[in-house]
């Protein structure tokens, strides 16, 4: 054999199995599954099933702990502030949302205090980091909170009878 002789017979396109088409195509009848047994019927297999063994997933520590209560929280930094818009302009989630800040999906919206604030900005969210309430007021920008989202009461009739 030579080297040019190595790749000689191999096709560039592999025809695909056409199975369960009869017996002359080599894959009918059993359509290579075998006879009997867990693999040759159909939609049966499953892929967590490891032959009756303890399957991986239950193997496996359960790690942390995730609050599906809990808020999601949209973040923005000064410094994208600083970038973003002009001297007294309006900071709200409308315009963060329009400048493709904050335009995501959150509860409530967060200033943080990174980078630098030059710009006199009126600053509307529903928290401040104190470094960010710190930096607009050096920068003379106002600030307003916006009211958060009101918990949820899982028992009403309980609430109202309470007495405090």
């Amino acid at each position: 054999m030579k080297i040019h002789d190595v790749n000689q017979d191999i096709e560039a396109y592999k025809y695909r199995k056409r199975i369960g088409r009869g017996t002359g195509s080599g894959f009918g009848k059993t359509a290579g599954r075998g006879h009997k047994g867990h693999y040759a019927h159909n939609g049966k297999q499953s892929l967590v099933f490891t032959g009756g063994q303890m399957p991986l997933y239950r193997r496996l520590p359960k790690r942390g702990f995730n609050n599906k209560f809990a808020l999601k929280i949209g973040e923005v930094n000064l410094r994208e502030l600083e970038a973003n818009f002009e001297n007294g302009d309006e900071v709200n989630p409308e315009t963060l949302r329009a400048k493709h800040l904050a335009n995501y999906g959150y509860d409530v919206l967060k200033v943080l205090g990174e980078g630098e604030l030059t710009k006199k900005l009126k600053i509307s969210a529903h928290r401040f980091s104190a470094s960010a309430r710190e930096k607009i007021e050096k920068a003379g920008g106002e600030i307003t909170e916006l009211p958060g989202i009101k918990p949820v009461v899982k028992n009403k009739m309980r609430s109202a009878t309470r007495k405090k």
